[in-house]
């Protein structure tokens, strides 16, 4: 806090002498007269308000020779003009702030002036009262809010986005992928197949409903089945050794002829067992020949 220097009226000096006692600047008779002695000159009050007067730096007009001056770092107020600038209270009498920019203020002002500012009201962050801060701001607690409900944090965890605070729900709300089964948020972990987020815990069998996820598993018609219940409940039987066909381990190719599957391997000649996946054939019955072997039948 800075302490300002105050001078009161000035002590007008009344010349009694029989000499000749003359204003310095009018040459005016001083005898019998108020004068104001300035810088060891001789004034009369009306050249004194007129040409030595300091100027008021709110006002700016003279501090005359009747009035009382407060002055301050080679800086001079009126008594009345010597407020704080933001709240007008009169600080003859008080304790103040001469801030850099030349402002005056009282301590209450100029603390708010000089103190951290809340970053949801933009008002001052007061000594003592309860406060957040976050990267090197400052909000009030009742300022520090969810970006997306408006309520206030307090003691709660919180998850930013950019610039802006969401208390857990509305971030998953808001940010947190939908998993493709339940359409609920996915906050940890999960799975992605076929371009699309799920739960771990929805990611199962249609048939068993045993969990798929590290598991071999395929799909049908939109679904995912376990291999065992694939071959069980889904896949088309191989009409030549009436196993599923599954498309897992060794023999992936089909072959479909008039509504008949067969492993690849499995499409060979009844009777000589060539391979005729990719070649002519004749169907008798249930069973496939070779050309060859089909006219010795």
């Amino acid at each position: 806090m800075t302490f300002y220097r105050h001078s009161g009226p000035r002590s007008y000096l009344t010349s009694t002498m029989t000499d000749r006692f003359d204003c310095y600047y009018c040459r005016d008779n001083l005898h019998g007269k108020k004068y104001v002695k300035k810088d060891e000159k001789h004034v009369c009050t009306k050249c004194f308000d007129k040409l030595c007067a300091n100027t008021c730096a709110e006002c700016r007009r003279p501090i005359g020779a009747d009035a009382k001056e407060l002055h301050h770092k080679n800086r001079y107020w009126h008594e009345d003009c010597f407020r704080c600038a933001k709240c007008y209270k009169p600080l003859a009498s008080e304790p103040f702030n001469a801030r850099d920019d030349g402002k005056i203020m009282c301590g209450k002002c100029g603390s708010r002036e000089d103190g951290n500012r809340c970053q949801g009201c933009y008002k001052v962050v007061m000594p003592g009262a309860k406060n957040v801060e976050y990267k090197g701001k400052m909000w009030h607690e009742e300022c520090f809010k969810c970006f997306e409900c408006n309520q206030p944090i307090r003691t709660q965890s919180f998850v930013t986005k950019g610039d802006d605070i969401y208390c857990p729900p509305c971030h998953e709300k808001k940010f947190a992928k939908k998993c493709f089964h339940c359409k609920q948020p996915i906050t940890s972990g999960g799975i992605s197949y076929q371009d699309q987020p799920w739960h771990s815990e929805c990611f199962v069998c249609q048939t068993c409903r045993k969990p798929l996820a590290g598991t071999r598993f395929t799909s049908h018609e939109n679904h995912v089945y376990c291999v065992d219940c694939y071959k069980t409940d889904v896949a088309k039987k191989c009409n030549g050794c009436k196993n599923p066909i599954t498309g897992f381990g060794h023999g992936t190719n089909v072959v479909n002829y008039e509504g008949l599957a067969w492993h690849e391997y499995c499409f060979t000649c009844k009777k000589c067992s060539l391979s005729l996946a990719n070649k002519r054939f004749v169907l008798n019955g249930d069973n496939i020949y070779c050309p060859d072997c089909a006219k010795k039948l």
